[in-house]
């Protein structure tokens, strides 16, 4: 397990306790570089949405702990938020939360479909993403090296 990985599972151990009391859902931890700053990001839902105020008080919560158990050598910054409307998946439980949902894929070429298409999500597994095609209707699988994103579909 690298460095990363083992941050970003203890930052889960640590906030699942606080998430599951405040009756929240971890969507994920992230553990990022950009340009010379380190971000640990916590992402929150919830029915109806998270607001501002749940963010502030996982935050809260979450510092305090990670304060104590001090696990994270390099200064860094805590961000606690709620993945978005649009949100990237990219984690498998990720995915599996989301079977049954409308998602946007985008690929790196060109295919038959073009560089995207939406459509309902079916399955998954390691190697492929099978969605139930809106054009053409039927169900279509697609190789997860083919593809740059995967997103939940947002319906205006």
């Amino acid at each position: 397990m690298s460095r990363k990985e083992d941050i970003e599972r203890r930052t889960e151990e640590s906030v699942m306790p606080i998430i599951e009391r405040l009756g929240f859902e971890l969507w994920d931890v992230g553990y990022v570089k950009e340009g010379s700053e380190m971000y640990l990001r916590v992402f929150i839902d919830k029915p109806g949405g998270i607001t501002i105020d749940d963010c502030v008080d996982v935050s809260r919560a979450l510092s305090d702990i990670l304060d104590a158990d001090d696990f994270i050598e390099e200064a860094y910054t805590l961000e606690v938020s709620s993945p978005g409307l649009g949100r990237k998946l990219v984690k498998d439980r990720e995915f599996e939360k989301s079977i049954g949902r409308d998602v946007d894929i985008r690929f790196y070429k060109n295919t038959d479909v073009g560089k995207q298409t939406t459509g309902r999500l079916v399955s998954f597994d390691k190697d492929s993403i099978t969605i139930a095609g809106q054009s053409p209707p039927d169900n279509r699988t697609y190789n997860r090296s083919e593809i740059a994103t995967v997103s939940l579909h947002i319906d205006f």
